[in-house]
Protein backbone atom coordinates (compact mmCIF):
# COMPACT_ATOMS: atom_id res chain seq x y z
CA UNK A 1 0.00 0.00 0.00
CA UNK A 2 1.28 3.47 -0.89
CA UNK A 3 1.92 5.97 1.85
CA UNK A 4 -0.30 9.08 1.92
CA UNK A 5 1.83 12.21 1.76
CA UNK A 6 1.24 15.94 1.54
CA UNK A 7 2.09 17.32 -1.91
CA UNK A 8 4.68 20.02 -2.34
CA UNK A 9 3.30 23.55 -2.62
CA UNK A 10 2.81 24.78 -6.19
CA UNK A 11 3.32 28.04 -8.08
CA UNK A 12 0.04 29.93 -8.48
CA UNK A 13 -0.24 31.53 -11.92
CA UNK A 14 -2.95 33.59 -13.52
CA UNK A 15 -3.09 34.00 -17.29
CA UNK A 16 -5.24 37.01 -18.22
CA UNK A 17 -7.11 37.98 -21.38
CA UNK A 18 -8.33 41.58 -21.38
CA UNK A 19 -9.81 44.28 -23.55
CA UNK A 20 -8.49 47.82 -23.64
CA UNK A 21 -11.09 48.84 -21.02
CA UNK A 22 -8.71 47.76 -18.25
CA UNK A 23 -4.98 48.38 -18.40
CA UNK A 24 -2.31 45.85 -17.58
CA UNK A 25 -1.50 47.91 -14.45
CA UNK A 26 -5.11 48.07 -13.22
CA UNK A 27 -5.52 44.30 -13.53
CA UNK A 28 -2.23 43.61 -11.74
CA UNK A 29 -3.33 45.90 -8.92
CA UNK A 30 -6.64 44.02 -8.50
CA UNK A 31 -4.84 40.66 -8.50
CA UNK A 32 -2.32 41.80 -5.89
CA UNK A 33 -5.08 43.15 -3.65
CA UNK A 34 -6.79 39.76 -3.74
CA UNK A 35 -3.94 37.24 -3.95
CA UNK A 36 -0.76 38.91 -2.71
CA UNK A 37 2.58 39.83 -4.22
CA UNK A 38 3.28 39.02 -7.84
CA UNK A 39 6.82 37.92 -8.71
CA UNK A 40 6.43 37.68 -12.50
CA UNK A 41 4.46 39.70 -15.05
CA UNK A 42 4.84 39.14 -18.77
CA UNK A 43 4.30 41.83 -21.35
CA UNK A 44 0.86 42.07 -22.96
CA UNK A 45 0.60 40.23 -26.26
CA UNK A 46 -2.16 40.43 -28.84
CA UNK A 47 -4.62 37.58 -28.28
CA UNK A 48 -5.89 36.47 -31.67
CA UNK A 49 -5.86 32.69 -31.43
CA UNK A 50 -9.64 32.43 -31.31
CA UNK A 51 -12.65 34.69 -31.67
CA UNK A 52 -14.39 32.90 -28.76
CA UNK A 53 -14.19 35.98 -26.50
CA UNK A 54 -14.75 38.67 -29.16
CA UNK A 55 -18.55 38.88 -29.00
CA UNK A 56 -18.44 39.52 -25.27
CA UNK A 57 -15.11 41.33 -24.83
CA UNK A 58 -14.49 43.04 -28.18
CA UNK A 59 -12.19 42.45 -31.14
CA UNK A 60 -8.91 43.81 -29.80
CA UNK A 61 -7.82 41.54 -26.96
CA UNK A 62 -4.54 41.07 -25.12
CA UNK A 63 -3.02 38.31 -23.01
CA UNK A 64 -0.44 38.44 -20.26
CA UNK A 65 0.72 36.10 -17.51
CA UNK A 66 1.37 36.56 -13.81
CA UNK A 67 2.76 34.35 -11.10
CA UNK A 68 2.50 34.93 -7.38
CA UNK A 69 5.24 34.97 -4.81
CA UNK A 70 3.48 32.81 -2.23
CA UNK A 71 3.30 29.13 -3.07
CA UNK A 72 -0.05 27.43 -2.49
CA UNK A 73 -1.37 23.97 -1.69
CA UNK A 74 -2.64 22.51 -4.99
CA UNK A 75 -6.13 21.93 -3.56
CA UNK A 76 -6.58 25.70 -3.09
CA UNK A 77 -6.96 26.23 -6.84
CA UNK A 78 -10.73 25.55 -6.73
CA UNK A 79 -11.30 28.37 -4.22
CA UNK A 80 -9.02 30.63 -6.25
CA UNK A 81 -11.03 29.92 -9.42
CA UNK A 82 -14.24 30.85 -7.60
CA UNK A 83 -12.59 34.09 -6.42
CA UNK A 84 -11.34 34.97 -9.92
CA UNK A 85 -14.84 34.39 -11.33
CA UNK A 86 -16.14 36.92 -8.78
CA UNK A 87 -13.44 39.41 -9.84
CA UNK A 88 -14.41 38.95 -13.50
CA UNK A 89 -18.00 39.73 -12.56
CA UNK A 90 -16.98 42.84 -10.59
CA UNK A 91 -14.95 44.08 -13.55
CA UNK A 92 -17.73 43.38 -16.07
CA UNK A 93 -19.65 46.08 -17.92
CA UNK A 94 -22.16 47.44 -15.37
CA UNK A 95 -25.20 47.61 -17.70
CA UNK A 96 -24.68 44.59 -19.96
CA UNK A 97 -22.73 42.28 -17.66
CA UNK A 98 -20.27 41.55 -20.46
CA UNK A 99 -16.82 40.53 -19.29
CA UNK A 100 -13.87 42.82 -19.88
CA UNK A 101 -11.31 40.54 -18.23
CA UNK A 102 -10.89 36.76 -18.35
CA UNK A 103 -8.86 35.29 -15.48
CA UNK A 104 -7.66 31.70 -15.90
CA UNK A 105 -5.96 30.65 -12.66
CA UNK A 106 -3.84 27.59 -12.45
CA UNK A 107 -0.59 26.37 -11.06
CA UNK A 108 2.77 25.19 -12.18
CA UNK A 109 4.88 22.51 -10.63
CA UNK A 110 8.10 21.01 -11.92
CA UNK A 111 6.31 18.39 -14.04
CA UNK A 112 3.21 20.18 -15.34
CA UNK A 113 1.02 23.22 -15.84
CA UNK A 114 -2.53 22.86 -14.53
CA UNK A 115 -5.46 25.20 -15.31
CA UNK A 116 -8.75 25.43 -13.40
CA UNK A 117 -12.09 25.55 -15.21
CA UNK A 118 -15.82 25.65 -14.56
CA UNK A 119 -16.36 23.43 -17.63
CA UNK A 120 -16.26 19.66 -17.48
CA UNK A 121 -14.80 17.64 -20.31
CA UNK A 122 -13.35 14.16 -20.81
CA UNK A 123 -9.80 15.21 -19.87
CA UNK A 124 -10.79 17.29 -16.83
CA UNK A 125 -10.98 16.09 -13.26
CA UNK A 126 -13.59 17.37 -10.82
CA UNK A 127 -12.06 19.10 -7.80
CA UNK A 128 -14.88 20.61 -5.72
CA UNK A 129 -17.53 23.37 -5.70
CA UNK A 130 -18.14 23.10 -9.46
CA UNK A 131 -14.47 23.47 -10.41
CA UNK A 132 -12.46 21.15 -12.64
CA UNK A 133 -8.75 20.98 -13.45
CA UNK A 134 -6.76 19.88 -16.45
CA UNK A 135 -3.09 19.28 -17.09
CA UNK A 136 -2.57 21.70 -19.99
CA UNK A 137 1.15 21.11 -20.54
CA UNK A 138 3.55 18.53 -19.17
CA UNK A 139 7.24 19.10 -18.54
CA UNK A 140 9.28 16.30 -20.03
CA UNK A 141 12.83 16.02 -21.33
CA UNK A 142 13.66 19.65 -20.36
CA UNK A 143 10.71 21.26 -22.15
CA UNK A 144 6.99 21.87 -21.88
CA UNK A 145 5.12 19.45 -24.14
CA UNK A 146 1.64 19.67 -25.64
CA UNK A 147 -1.17 17.28 -24.91
CA UNK A 148 -3.99 16.51 -27.36
CA UNK A 149 -6.26 19.10 -25.68
CA UNK A 150 -3.67 21.86 -25.18
CA UNK A 151 -5.09 25.20 -26.37
CA UNK A 152 -3.41 26.54 -29.57
CA UNK A 153 -1.87 29.56 -27.82
CA UNK A 154 -0.39 27.37 -25.07
CA UNK A 155 1.38 25.39 -27.81
CA UNK A 156 3.47 28.41 -28.85
CA UNK A 157 7.15 28.75 -28.06
CA UNK A 158 6.45 32.25 -26.68
CA UNK A 159 4.08 30.92 -24.00
CA UNK A 160 6.31 27.96 -23.21
CA UNK A 161 9.26 30.32 -22.67
CA UNK A 162 7.16 32.24 -20.13
CA UNK A 163 6.25 29.02 -18.30
CA UNK A 164 9.87 27.92 -18.35
CA UNK A 165 10.86 31.23 -16.71
CA UNK A 166 8.15 30.86 -14.05
CA UNK A 167 9.27 27.26 -13.49
CA UNK A 168 12.80 28.53 -12.78
CA UNK A 169 11.43 30.96 -10.17
CA UNK A 170 9.44 28.11 -8.62
CA UNK A 171 12.45 25.78 -8.49
CA UNK A 172 14.46 28.46 -6.67
CA UNK A 173 11.61 28.86 -4.16
CA UNK A 174 11.55 25.14 -3.43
Amino acid sequence: MGEITTPLPVKFICPIIHSSVYSHTEIVSVLQENFGSIDYISSSMPFDFTDYYCKEMGDKLYRFFTSFEDLIAPDKIADIKIATNQLEEEMSHKQTGERRVNLDPGYLETSKLVLASTKNYSHRIYLQKGIYAEVTLRYYNKAFRDLPWTFPDYRTDEYKAIFHHIRQIYKQQL
